[in-house]
């Protein structure tokens, strides 16, 4: 049995002898190549078989089997709102309901059919909102109020305990509230979302509670 080194040798010797000498190697530069392309014609890949995968999928999404069910803001006549409205940053809030009433009326909603509660300050939102949601008298709650950043953490406080209220008053009552609550860092930004050069939130939210309350009305209530 040969040793470790002579076995050695003899695989670098076998090695030497297998492979072509360097100088009857085609130079790199002499061969021709064609980058790899996928054809049309291969069953399966290509641009025939994307295209086909498109279309069927673009005829799956066209089927009229779906059904697409979505809220309208033509047909609010009969439908009832109630508004809770923080007193607190009162300079902001009433500004943020005046946009929701002008919204209200335009979208052929009729003042009868709207309800405004005041409440101390935008923790005591939820509750309320719960409470009318429960009552089966309306179609939505909007919820409008103002937290404005100060020196010290309760902002964070009120304003997530705002938006998990009004959360839980939605779900508890099975009722759309709708999250009004501005949360801005002073008082410029309140006031440029409360009819400023950043528009009315409290006009977007009416816009929402109609929406809401229409799917609501028309698609889920037996």
């Amino acid at each position: 049995m040969a040793s470790f080194p002579a076995a050695q040798r003899l695989l670098h010797a076998h090695t030497f002898r297998s492979c072509p000498p360097l100088t009857n190697r085609p130079a790199i530069s002499s061969l021709s190549y064609k980058p790899l392309s996928f054809s049309s014609s291969m069953t399966g890949f290509g641009q025939a078989g994307i295209a086909i995968e498109l279309k069927d999928r673009g005829s799956f999404v066209q089927t009229a089997a779906v059904r697409h069910l979505m809220g309208s803001l033509t047909r609010a006549e009969g439908l009832r709102f109630a508004v809770v409205v923080a007193r607190f940053n009162e300079i902001v809030t009433k500004l943020l309901l005046e946009g929701a009433l002008e919204t209200f009326k335009r979208y052929s909603v009729k003042e009868e059919d709207i309800d405004v509660v005041w409440v101390p300050g935008s923790f005591e939102i939820g509750v309320v909102a719960e409470r009318l949601g429960k009552s089966k008298k309306y179609q939505a709650i909007l919820c409008i109020g103002a937290v404005i950043r100060g020196d010290t953490s309760h902002y964070d406080a009120v304003a997530n305990s705002a938006a998990s209220g009004v959360l839980s008053a939605g779900l508890n009552s099975g009722v759309p509230c709708i999250f009004g609550v501005l949360t801005c860092d002073d008082m410029d930004q309140a006031l440029n979302r409360s009819g400023g050069k950043s528009g009315n939130k409290g006009a977007e939210a009416a816009l929402t509670a109609i929406e809401m309350a229409s799917l609501f009305e028309h698609h889920f209530i037996q």
